[in-house]
C-alpha cells in the first residue's frame, strides 16, 4: 500500500469489518476478507492526517454508532499513541466542541501514549457509560 483508500471507502471497509467483528458466530476463516482493520491501522501509522479525518468521518456516520468502542480502542488510541504530540491540540478542541468525540475518548486506554498526552486526554474525555460508569 502506498496511498490510503479515500475516506468514504475506508469508512465503508472499517464499518464492514466492525460489523463482522461484532457477530458472535463469525467465521474466522473469513478474517482476511476484511481489510478495514488493517487499512485503518496502516493509515493511522503512515498517513496520520488522513487517519484523523477518517476518525471524524466514522464518528459522523450513523452506521458506526454501535462500533464506537472499537474506534476508541483502535484508531483513536493508535493515533494518540503514535502521533499524540502532533494531534493532542486538535483532540482537545474536538472534544470540547463535539460531545460524541469526547464520549469516544472515554473508551481509550493509555497504551503507547506518553503520560503527558494521557493526562490531557483525561482532561477532556467523557467516561459516562464506559466501564460501568453511570451514563
Amino acid at each position: 500500500m502506498t496511498e490510503p483508500l479515500p475516506i468514504p471507502e475506508l469508512l465503508d471497509e472499517w464499518i464492514h469489518w466492525a460489523q463482522w467483528m461484532s457477530t458472535e458466530d463469525r467465521d474466522q476463516s473469513k478474517a482476511s476478507d476484511f481489510l478495514g482493520f488493517s487499512e485503518f491501522e496502516w493509515v493511522i501509522r503512515e498517513h496520520p492526517e488522513h487517519g484523523w479525518n477518517a476518525i471524524l468521518a466514522v464518528l459522523n456516520d450513523p452506521r458506526a454508532k454501535p462500533y464506537i468502542g472499537m474506534l476508541a480502542a483502535g484508531p483513536i488510541e493508535d493515533l494518540l499513541g503514535h502521533h499524540g504530540i502532533q494531534f493532542i491540540d486538535r483532540v482537545e478542541l474536538e472534544a470540547r466542541s463535539n460531545p460524541a468525540f469526547a464520549w469516544a475518548l472515554g473508551g481509550v486506554w493509555q497504551c503507547q501514549m506518553t503520560d503527558e498526552i494521557w493526562a490531557r486526554v483525561q482532561q477532556v474525555w467523557n467516561r459516562r457509560g464506559w466501564d460501568g460508569i453511570p451514563a
